[in-house]
C-alpha cells in the first residue's frame, strides 16, 4: 500500500475464504456475500450457455455490418457509427462474461467466443488479470489496490497541480467521465502497462505483444476490407463505445467502511441494461460473480429486498437518475476518504 504516514482507514486484509471468479451454487441458490481473496479465480461454467453464443455472433456480425454499411456509403455516418460503437460496448460486456468463465466449459472456446480486440486499446488477457483484482471486495475502490478506481489517495492530491486537479474533478461528473473519460483511461492504462513491462514484466509484455497482433488485424480488416479510415473508426466508433463503457462504472462503486456496502444496484430495464448485460445490479453480481447475465435479473427480483439490505441501501433508480444528479455535479471528491492526509 502506501508509506506508514499514510494508510487507508476503509481497507482490511483479504480473506481467502471464498472464491470471487465463477460461484459454485446454481442459478436458484441462495444469494450470500463472500470474501475474495487477493486474487479472484474465476471456474468454467459446467455447461453451454446458448444465449451468450448467440449474443456473441450477433455482436461480431452487427459490428461487422455497421462498418460495412459505412465503408459502402450505403447509410450515413449518424446511422452505422453509433450501431458500430454499441457493438463494440457489447463486446467489452461480453468479455466481461467470458472472464467469469462463461459460456461454456472450455477457456479455449471461450477465449475465441469474447472475439479480437474491436476497441483496439483494451487488451482481454490485460483487461482479466485487472478484473479479477477489481473483484477482491476488501480493497473496492482503493486507490492503490483497485485498479478500476478513480480515486487518489491524499499524497497524490496534495501533489497534482491545477491542472490534474481540474481534470480529476471533471472526471467525477458524469459529462467528463464521458467525454475526457476515454482518454483518461486509455493514458492511464497505457502508462501503467507501460511502467511494468519497463520494470521487467515479461508475462505483460507477451500478452501486448499478442495483442498488438491482434489489434493490427482488426486495423486492416476496418481500413482494406471494411472500407472505413482508421482515424474515422477512433474517433466515432471505439471512442464512444469506452465512453458507454464508463457510463456503466461512473455510479457502481463508492468508498465505504463496509465492503458489501461499495457496490451499488442500477434498476436499469431498458437498452443498457441489455448492453451491459446485466451488470447494472453490480451488487448481486460481485456476490454471485458465477451467474450468467440472463439469470442475474431472476435472481434480482426474487432477492431484491436482501439484496438492497446487504449493499446498504445503495441503489438507483437508472441511467436517467444517474445524469440527473451527477451530469455536471461532482458525484464525490477525488481523493478516496480512507486515505488520511
Amino acid at each position: 500500500m502506501g508509506a506508514p504516514s499514510e494508510t487507508n482507514s476503509f481497507a482490511a486484509p483479504a480473506a481467502a475464504t471464498a472464491e470471487a471468479g465463477v460461484d459454485a451454487g446454481g442459478p436458484a441458490a441462495a444469494v450470500a456475500p463472500a470474501v475474495a481473496p487477493a486474487v479472484a479465480p474465476a471456474r468454467l461454467t459446467e455447461r453451454v450457455e446458448w444465449p451468450t453464443v448467440a449474443l456473441a455472433s450477433a455482436i461480431h456480425l452487427g459490428w461487422a455490418g455497421a462498418l460495412l454499411a459505412g465503408g459502402l456509403e450505403l447509410v450515413p455516418l449518424w446511422t452505422w457509427a453509433p450501431v458500430a460503437a454499441w457493438c463494440v460496448a457489447w463486446q467489452a460486456s461480453l468479455q466481461h462474461e467470458v472472464i467469469h468463465g462463461h459460456p461454456t466449459p472450455s477457456a479455449t472456446v471461450n477465449r475465441w467466443i469474447a472475439g479480437p480486440p474491436l476497441a483496439l486499446w483494451l487488451s482481454y488477457e490485460r483487461y482479466r488479470s485487472s478484473h479479477l483484482l477489481h473483484h477482491v471486495d476488501e480493497r473496492l475502490t482503493d486507490p492503490l489496490d483497485d485498479p478500476e478506481s478513480f480515486y487518489v489517495t491524499g499524497r497524490d492530491w496534495q501533489r497534482a497541480g491545477p491542472v490534474r486537479r481540474a481534470a480529476l474533478r471533471a472526471l467525477n461528473t458524469l459529462a467528463g467521465r464521458l467525454v475526457l473519460g476515454p482518454l483518461w483511461t486509455v493514458g492511464r492504462f497505457a502508462v501503467s502497462e507501460a511502467v511494468a513491462i519497463h520494470r521487467g514484466d515479461r508475462q505483460r509484455l507477451g500478452d501486448w505483444t499478442r495483442h498488438a497482433a491482434a489489434a493490427g488485424a482488426v486495423a486492416v480488416i476496418v481500413t482494406a476490407v471494411l472500407g472505413v479510415p482508421l482515424w474515422l473508426y477512433a474517433l466515432m466508433v471505439v471512442w464512444p463505445a469506452t465512453s458507454l463503457m464508463l457510463l456503466r462504472s461512473f455510479a457502481e462503486h463508492r468508498p465505504a467502511a463496509e465492503p458489501a456496502h461499495r457496490s451499488a444496484i442500477v434498476e436499469s430495464r431498458g437498452p443498457l441494461a441489455w448492453l451491459y448485460l446485466s451488470n447494472n445490479l453490480h451488487a448481486l453480481h460481485h456476490e454471485r460473480p458465477g451467474l450468467p447475465w440472463f439469470v442475474l435479473p431472476k435472481i434480482y427480483r426474487a432477492n431484491r429486498e436482501a439484496v438492497l439490505t446487504r449493499n446498504g441501501g445503495y441503489r438507483l433508480a437508472g441511467y436517467a437518475e444517474v445524469a440527473r444528479r451527477w451530469l455536471l455535479t461532482p458525484r464525490d471528491h477525488p481523493r478516496h476518504p480512507g486515505w488520511s492526509d
